[in-house]
């Protein structure tokens, strides 16, 4: 079934997948709670021979399709919020709601699955096993997937899972993958130092905080260049440096938050325990102290070498030699499927979705307020998840 057939049967149906797509895209949700996207799914999917499980803390659900013989079960994933952002791409079927756009290309995770479950529901009667569409809320720092995994709306776990993200700023339809880290741990931090405020003609009776924010700052940047190993890939980044009210006040305390981003978990222990210990030595080296949070963000998520295999077979079956990519590096962004590669193989891929014969390279990318999608290639990635369901049913990882 991985032929010519797969892809034509994806493009018969291209007008439900963009239409589904402009609908979600128009009405973007935030966080764990996406009704009227979950709606949106489920009225486009009602005429299929689905079994729906959902419930729990988010508004997330599990369509499975059973086929018509016993055998392995496979799940294919598609997220569904939003950010919390202004579009501004003049779209006519752009977002509606003030502060909140589908800037990370959700929308079209969410159609291209749904595209996916229609293409394999008409192949039900050749199917060996169980295909699960796992359509989740809360990706964009919400751990949805985690939340999905707690409430048992994936009990028992597949075999394996595949997820598929765009890329508006890669070539058209080519798709992209690695095994082993292919993005990276999350965790935010946020650190107070705590001095004390005066007037600031006189630093001399106050404990200024600033400065000493101001050396975690530079510190920070030497942890990662010097305890670190250079082909490690480690980011620290500070974005944000609260401190005062006034030119002429000297104040209490002083702010920094920022986001941590490693590709191995004894990486990630470590930065979270230097950042800690740097804070807190600076801050009583100069008598005062520092008080330091980390929050936990997604883990660093793993591909599983077959399950990457098994993606550029289909890939080169669906599209080509030419059409599949081997990144030579991870990406240090975060994705909460790495919840379900914690606990099944499987693996993401990235799809190129620049308009065909543009400068790709130059394109805006993805949580940018611009971000454009060429359609077109939305069936492409339908007939891909499903290429990848199908052939790990028929075969395993053999």
């Amino acid at each position: 079934m991985l032929t010519k057939d797969l892809l034509d049967n994806a493009h018969s149906i291209s007008d439900r997948i963009v239409t589904l797509r402009r609908a979600i895209h128009a009405e973007p949700e935030l966080g764990l709670q996406t009704p009227k996207t979950m709606a949106k799914v489920r009225e486009e999917l009602a005429d299929l021979p689905l079994e729906w499980r959902e419930g729990g803390e988010t508004t997330g659900a599990v369509a499975k399709l059973k086929g018509a013989q016993p055998g392995r079960r496979v799940l294919l994933r598609g997220d569904m919020d939003a950010l919390p952002m202004q579009e501004e791409t003049c779209l006519p079927f752009a977002s509606t709601i003030d502060g909140r756009m589908h800037a990370c290309g959700h929308d079209t995770h969410t159609a291209m699955l749904a595209g996916a479950a229609r293409i394999l529901c008409e192949q039900q009667g050749a199917l060996a096993g169980e295909v699960q569409f796992m359509f989740q809320p809360g990706e964009e720092g919400y751990h949805g997937a985690r939340f999905m995994l707690d409430d048992g709306l994936i009990d028992p776990l597949p075999d394996a899972a595949f997820a598929l993200h765009i890329m508006p700023n890669a070539k058209h339809g080519v798709v992209a993958g690695r095994s082993g880290a292919l993005m990276a741990a999350a965790d935010q931090f946020e650190i107070t130092v705590k001095g004390r405020g005066g007037h600031a003609s006189m630093p001399h009776d106050t404990r200024d905080p600033v400065p000493v924010a101001c050396e975690i700052v530079t510190a920070l940047q030497s942890l990662v260049t010097r305890r670190f190993n250079a082909a490690e890939s480690v980011v620290i980044t500070v974005s944000q440096l609260d401190a005062g009210s006034a030119h002429n006040i000297i104040p209490d305390t002083a702010t920094l938050k920022g986001t941590m981003r490693t590709l191995s978990a004894e990486n990630r222990a470590e930065a979270q325990a230097s950042v800690k210990r740097i804070a807190q030595g600076i801050a009583a080296a100069h008598d005062l102290t520092a008080d330091i949070t980390v929050t936990q963000g997604f883990p660093v998520t793993i591909c599983d070498t077959q399950a990457v295999e098994l993606g550029r077979a289909v890939t080169s079956d669906l599209f080509g030699a030419d059409g599949w990519k081997t990144l030579p590096a991870p990406i240090m962004g975060a994705e909460d499927f790495s919840y379900l590669l914690e606990k099944v193989p499987g693996a993401m891929f990235f799809l190129g979705v620049a308009k065909e014969g543009a400068d790709w390279s130059s394109c805006c990318g993805i949580h940018s307020n611009r971000m454009m999608v060429d359609e077109s290639v939305l069936p492409n990635g339908s007939a891909m998840l499903a290429g990848c369901a199908v052939r790990f049913l028929e075969r395993g990882f053999d």
